[in-house]
């Protein structure tokens, strides 16, 4: 049986975490303020080939929570994901990167943020 290697391949190679900063600028005279804090969540995607049929896609997650307009805490973090890629039609291939990937790997990103 001869090697069929025109078969659809869609993978994770690896997750990871590739950025995490947590600050609490105004601690710890903020601490003791009263107030309804307010959050302000901002997602952003990221995607780029690293090598033929790899590509490395991020989901990045910005969470500020403010009391009486000053900042109580501000997280950043990345998370980053490598997926093999390989033998999807174009028209198919953006889907994939744009929503397929990043959904696998906000749960984790998601994970890191809220603990």
């Amino acid at each position: 049986m001869a090697d069929d290697n025109t078969n659809p391949v869609s993978q994770i190679q690896r997750i990871y975490l590739k950025d995490l900063s947590p600050e609490q600028p105004n601690s710890p005279q903020i601490l003791p303020e009263q107030g309804q804090p307010q959050d302000e969540i901002n997602l952003g995607l990221g995607a780029a080939p690293i090598a033929e049929g790899v590509y490395e896609v991020t989901v990045t997650a910005t969470v500020t929570t403010k009391v009486n307009d000053k900042v109580l805490f501000l997280v950043e973090a990345k998370q980053g994901g490598i997926f093999e890629i390989r033998n999807i039609p174009e028209d198919q291939l953006q889907p994939i990167i744009g929503i397929a990937c990043p959904g696998i790997i906000y749960p984790y990103l998601r994970a890191i943020v809220s603990d």
